[in-house]
């Protein structure tokens, strides 16, 4: 009798087995669509601003009106410079709109906004603009090195803690540099990040070289086997020259331990400051090589058409979009659910 228990046990278990993690995948199915839901609501509410005066310009501009014309289009462009797309960015997206209406002869003030949305789809499309899903990091390369750069007050270091965040729950182990060395605020806040967020920070207090922080920070990666290491960096503009010359020693100096550091160049960007944000990409852009871009601070403005003319005029991906105050409000850009978010409109 015992005996057959026994074997029924074990008959039984693989059909349990499977039960379990049928379930656990349905669990994680459930769990990823309401994170995907969350994202979309804290994207909509982001750029709730933004929308609200980008349309309601827009809805002015075509009262009255059957037919996209002239005027309409002088309209819309200066509605999209207002919304700090960018004169360059806008004149192109107006002269696209420009040859659709003279190829289809007639096109309805009803269908600006579809035209609108394909436009600036097909223009993130162009730019590289990010597609990202998830804290992924490139594989076979371990650390990978981050260095971030921006000015001071446009989220900086709040950036790197709330990245740090995203890749420790993704399971990654990472390591925080803390180089700003010239703001104690900054060392400070990139430590108590560091200790709310569970990773360690390696730091030489301030007034302190930059770019032996950088070092140690990245010997540490390669030493604990961390599958990321983000380095804050100073961020003052007011000397090019200066900040050229820090940036190329503290790369010259991660260099000596791993030779392709860093691996991404991050500038992080206040998208509230709209056209000035522009003005600080380039000078950063002359300052050294940036390869990705995060643009802060969307939820508090309406000037979140700057993500659209920044990602146009420098080529450079749009990787990630601060849209709120939590660590789930850093988001992964997805080009296609920031169009679709920008021309959502309550009903």
């Amino acid at each position: 009798m015992k005996k057959s228990l026994y074997w029924d046990f074990f008959s039984i278990l693989p059909y349990h087995t499977e039960i379990v993690v049928t379930l656990q995948n349905t669990q994680m199915g459930i769990f990823d669509f309401f994170s995907k839901e969350q994202k979309k609501e804290s994207l909509d509410k982001g750029l709730e601003k933004t929308k609200t005066s980008f349309f309601g310009q827009l809805s002015k501009a075509v009262v009255g009106k059957s037919t996209v014309d002239v005027e309409v289009l002088d309209e819309l462009e200066e509605i999209l410079v207002h919304a700090d797309v960018g004169v360059e960015t806008t004149v192109k997206i107006i002269d696209r709109i420009e040859k659709r209406v003279a190829r289809d002869k007639y096109v309805s003030t009803s269908e600006l906004d579809r035209i609108l949305r394909e436009e600036i789809a097909a223009l993130l499309e162009e730019n590289r603009a990010g597609d990202g899903a998830n804290f992924d990091l490139p594989a076979g390369i371990k650390p990978y090195v981050i260095m971030v750069v921006g000015v001071n007050g446009v989220g900086k270091t709040t950036t790197i803690g709330k990245l740090a965040a995203q890749f420790h729950k993704a399971g990654k182990k990472v390591v925080l540099g803390a180089a700003d060395t010239f703001r104690a605020a900054a060392v400070d806040q990139l430590i108590i990040w560091g200790e709310r967020v569970g990773v360690p920070v390696i730091s030489h207090g301030m007034n302190t070289d930059p770019a032996s922080v950088a070092y140690d920070a990245v010997k540490k990666g390669v030493d604990t086997g961390a599958d990321v290491v983000i380095i804050d960096t100073a961020g003052r503009l007011h000397n090019k020259v200066g900040l050229m010359n820090e940036l190329s020693k503290i790369k010259r100096v991660m260099q000596k331990i791993t030779v392709d550091t860093p691996h991404e160049v991050l500038l992080v960007l206040d998208g509230s400051t709209g056209q000035n944000a522009l003005i600080q990409a380039r000078e950063f852009t002359k300052a050294t090589d940036v390869t990705a871009l995060a643009i802060t601070k969307l939820d508090g403005t309406a000037k979140g058409g700057v993500v659209i003319g920044i990602s146009d005029e420098f080529k450079i991906p749009v990787k990630y979009i601060g849209v709120g105050e939590k660590i789930e409000d850093l988001q992964l850009f997805d080009k296609h659910q920031f169009v679709e978010s920008f021309f959502s409109r309550k009903k």
